[in-house]
């Protein structure tokens, strides 16, 4: 046995001496040129990662919201984002890891071989790289509110300028019509590289309008005249269907898997539970949603945990097996909420056809039926005298701003916006909050360390660099 590993040995060696050392500097596996498709594709995977993902160390926004409140450690839960520096890994990851990548993608469009790529596929994938990155973008001021961006992504200038926000929004509206007006749905996009939407350009003209529409919305009560003319231009091309939805598919085994599985499951932890205000609005409502958004407690039954106090993990409502599962897909924009946004609309004024009741119910129904529900199910649900839009309690706001609180879930992000917007539903503070209801992340420590004066600068316009100040558009 010695003898044949001795010559195995030496066969090793002698085809080790043949070979030029050099050949072992090379990195086979690590290309020193990405091409376009694949930038783009990473980016999308990790915006979708990063607004889906449940940690806490970035994405605390299922809290905020009160759709989960925590176990044991309840530090997210009531409003601490400084011992974890939340706001550092979520600026970095929009910065460094998505529009860094859409950058890169779009300088390397054009350098394709013509060959391969015609020019109506290059107009496109350039259209659909800055849509992606207006997407990002407006994450971001509404996430911080003034932010750099004329400036950003330059790696010779380490101290960006941070942009007023309103300029910033309204140049991301101008640059929307400018890439949704140069999409030409007779030539192919990105192909499979488009995790999205598979290249179908039609689809992202809808979702270019659907964008549009969200942001004009967004602004609604601080340039009421500009929203309009945003909306009423958006809507004859949104959403028309869940068929349009923008979907990322995850798949059933690692490394692409839905990162809450990764978070819950996979890590094994019993971190969160069901948090008692959605649970008891939902089991009040008779909202067939309920089984699909969270598990039974160990009795059997639905009940949501104190926000903001541990809770004992087997007494109350888990996240579903539905959301946890390892391949359920994830949303960054549906019909739904695009239907629940034209309600709205109708009540501004805004002439988008159709009456605040007609998209209110279509808005309900998308979701009932998208998450498992039947149209019986929505119908039913939608004659509950505290549901059916002519007698639900309150103004326009606070029914649409509860439909939205309720279609939402699994989207926190967006569900943060629409509650600072709306101010519905109005969330009391959780048992040992830092602070007042957070309207804003504040700055990454890094910033105000290593780019002081422009954090000073832009901390001062806003208005001081605290949760509670409120951004430019969030006017109540």
């Amino acid at each position: 046995m010695k003898k044949i590993l001795a010559i195995l040995s030496l066969g090793v060696l002698m085809v080790s001496c043949k070979k030029d050392i050099q050949d072992l500097n090379a990195e086979d596996k690590k290309p020193t040129d990405v091409p376009a498709p694949s930038l783009f594709a990473n980016a999308q995977k990790n915006v979708v990662d990063i607004m889906t993902s449940s940690s806490v160390n970035f994405n605390i926004f299922r809290l905020i919201d009160q759709y989960w409140t925590e176990t044991t450690y309840t530090d997210e839960t009531n409003y601490d984002l400084v011992t974890r520096n939340i706001p550092q890994s979520y600026w970095n990851t929009l910065y460094r890891d998505i529009l860094n990548n859409l950058k890169l993608a779009k300088s390397k469009i054009y350098a394709q071989d013509p060959a391969t790529v015609t020019a109506g596929q290059l107009k496109n994938q350039a259209a659909m790289t800055d849509i992606m990155q207006v997407y990002t973008y407006s994450i971001l001021v509404n996430s911080f509110g003034d932010v750099p961006y004329s400036q950003a992504l330059d790696v010779t200038n380490l101290t960006p300028k941070y942009d007023d926000a309103k300029t910033v929004y309204y140049d991301l509206l101008a640059r929307l019509d400018t890439s949704i007006a140069a999409l030409d749905v007779n030539a192919d996009g990105f192909g499979e590289s488009d995790l999205l939407y598979g290249g179908d350009v039609s689809k992202w003209v809808a979702f270019g309008n659907s964008l549009k529409l969200r942001l004009g919305m967004t602004i609604s009560d601080f340039d009421a005249v500009k929203a309009k003319s945003v909306v009423e231009s958006a809507a004859p091309n949104v959403f028309k269907s869940n068929a349009d939805n923008a979907v990322f598919k995850y798949l059933a085994a690692p490394p692409n898997t839905n990162p809450i599985w990764v978070d819950l499951i996979q890590s094994g932890r019993h971190d969160f539970v069901a948090a008692k205000p959605v649970v008891d609005t939902m089991k009040a409502l008779g909202d067939p949603r309920i089984s699909q958004y969270f598990g039974t407690n160990k009795d059997g039954q639905y009940v949501g945990g104190i926000v903001g106090k541990g809770n004992t993990y087997s007494l109350f409502s888990p996240p579903s097996s539905k959301i946890t599962n390892a391949s359920f897909e994830a949303l960054i924009m549906d019909y739904a909420e695009v239907e629940l946004h034209l309600a709205e609309a109708v009540e501004r004024g805004m002439n988008v056809g159709g009456t605040a009741a007609e998209h209110y119910n279509n808005g309900v129904t998308a979701s009932i039926t998208y998450w498992g529900g039947t149209a019986t199910d929505a119908n039913t649900y939608l004659a509950k005298a505290d549901v059916a839009y002519a007698t639900a309690k309150g103004d326009y706001k606070q029914k649409i701003g509860y439909q939205k609180w309720l279609a939402l879930y699994n989207r926190g992000f967006e569900s943060w916006t629409e509650i600072r917007r709306l101010d519905f539903p109005k969330l009391a503070l959780p048992a040992g909050a830092e602070s007042g209801f957070p309207v804003r992340y504040t700055y990454p420590v890094q910033e105000q360390n290593l780019n002081k004066d422009n954090y000073n600068a832009a901390s001062e316009a806003i208005g001081g660099d605290k949760v509670e100040t409120k951004l430019f558009w969030d006017k109540f």
